[in-house]
């Protein structure tokens, strides 16, 4: 039995309630890949996933290869329907200073008809859309389905390149669903069709042996962190630009983001001027951006009247499509060692990296997803956005993968403060994302079954 529109409506609303519960209970599980942290925890929602998708009739094992647990779920093609793999991932990122959240991250709240708690969005919500939509069909679903829960996404992929190796022909579909971006606005969905890439690095400067007393000496030396701090600032010119030499960047973004709505989304104080030229979706979906993540250096209170000998920073290079993660480590390795000043060393070593990607988002599949985001929002139709953020798995998949339409959706909107405190999930547009991933299976089957 094949089901329409309207069934897969009543047979959403039927089961939000529980899919509800079942996110729940994913959000009371604090799954931190990160190092430090209670890696049972990663187990334990490993094991959750997998009983929610052995719930809903497929084949499931939990797979690890040298990293943290990621889960697989199988259910075959009907003859001559295709496959579609359904990404998400069940690991979240650390919550910080719990003190910055107005409730406890992993115990779920709603209030404004937002759940909040860490992971709520990002992105175990992403895997319920996937249990939702497969809920909705039951027995009659019309694709074969790969389920793919990673278990590290926030920590870095580490370990992903080696699942997908071992489990390519398992993993290969037509369609692949990547559930980890967001949509447009409350109310207006959107397909995400470029992602930057990432460079994670450290720079460490060295102007002594050991810290020497300030009085006694300071004056000719140019202690650490005043030289940390002056080689930071040659990464930007006057007016905000990156003015590292070789890093890709270009303009012709295809909609613009309001500087007003900027400003409110991302909590800019007033009198705060943005930095760069150029418009503002150019500037986080087209072009490099450099921020500075963490500095190594005593804590003011702890302050000794010495010079210090040695500081370090973490350093964020966000990569526009187009650019090579090695080529752009180098560019901005030879940077500051080209600009560190007073004859200080200076010692750049790579953390991590992960290649942008542009998707090409035509053909029958993706005009199956845009009539199904239309449909669940109710007339508005989906924007092709971009995305300042890293996905780097993505371009394992399309080199991979060459022949299968990669959808990358999500269930975040711009106020889910993914990574942030008091993450949230705006349960109505949660709604409309499940009975959008529905749809976009319907709509896949009738257009790519033979």
């Amino acid at each position: 039995m094949s089901l329409n529109e309207t069934d897969l409506r009543a047979a959403i609303a039927r089961e939000m309630p529980g899919v509800r519960a079942d996110l729940e209970r994913l959000v009371r599980i604090p799954g931190i890949a990160f190092e430090g942290f209670d890696h049972t925890q990663v187990e334990r929602s490993a094991e959750a996933v997998a009983e929610l998708l052995r719930g809903c009739g497929l084949e499931v094992e939990i797979v690890r290869h040298g990293g943290q647990p990621a889960v697989i779920g199988r259910k075959a093609a009907p003859p001559g329907a295709p496959t579609v793999l359904l990404y998400a991932h069940h690991d979240v990122q650390p919550v910080g200073d719990p003190a910055l959240w107005t409730s406890d991250p992993f115990e779920p709240v709603e209030r404004d008809g937002r759940l909040y708690g860490r992971g709520a969005a990002d992105d175990k919500a992403g895997v319920m859309a996937h249990v939702a939509a497969l809920r909705a069909f039951g027995d009659a679903l019309p694709v074969g389905v790969v389920v793919f829960v990673e278990g590290e996404e926030e920590y870095g992929s580490d370990s992903l390149n080696e699942i997908i190796a071992a489990h390519t022909d398992e993993l290969r579909s037509d369609v692949i669903v990547i559930a980890d971006s967001g949509n447009w606005d409350i109310g207006r969905p959107a397909l995400t069709t470029s992602l930057r890439g990432l460079v994670n690095l450290f720079a460490e400067v060295k102007v002594l042996k050991n810290a020497v007393h300030s009085g006694m000496f300071g004056g000719p030396i140019p202690d650490a962190l005043m030289v940390l701090a002056r080689l930071l600032t040659t990464l930007h010119d006057d007016d905000g630009e990156v003015a590292v030499d070789g890093l890709v960047g270009r303009e012709g973004a295809s909609v613009d983001y309001p500087e007003d709505r900027y400003r409110h989304e991302g909590g800019i104080l007033d009198g705060v001027k943005l930095i760069g030229h150029g418009t503002i979706t150019d500037r986080i979906w087209t072009k490099p951006a450099i921020s500075v993540l963490g500095i190594d250096a005593p804590r003011t209170l702890e302050a000794a009247n010495a010079l210090q000998p040695t500081a370090k920073a973490k350093i964020s290079v966000r990569l526009a499509p187009g650019d090579d993660p090695k080529s752009a480590y180098a560019a901005v390795r030879a940077h500051l060692e080209k600009y560190v000043p007073w004859g200080a060393s200076v010692e750049v070593t790579l953390e991590s990296d992960g290649s942008p990607c542009v998707i090409d988002a035509t053909g029958p599949a993706y005009d199956a997803a845009r009539a199904a985001f239309t449909a669940a929002w109710d007339g508005a139709t989906p924007v092709d956005m971009g995305v300042g953020g890293s996905i780097p798995f993505i371009a394992t998949f399309q080199e991979l993968f060459p022949r299968a339409s990669i959808l990358v959706t999500g269930v975040e909107d711009p106020y889910s403060g993914a990574h942030g405190p008091d993450e949230s999930l705006h349960l109505g547009e949660f709604e409309r994302a499940c009975l959008a991933e529905a749809l976009l299976l319907k709509n896949v089957a009738e257009a790519l079954t033979t």
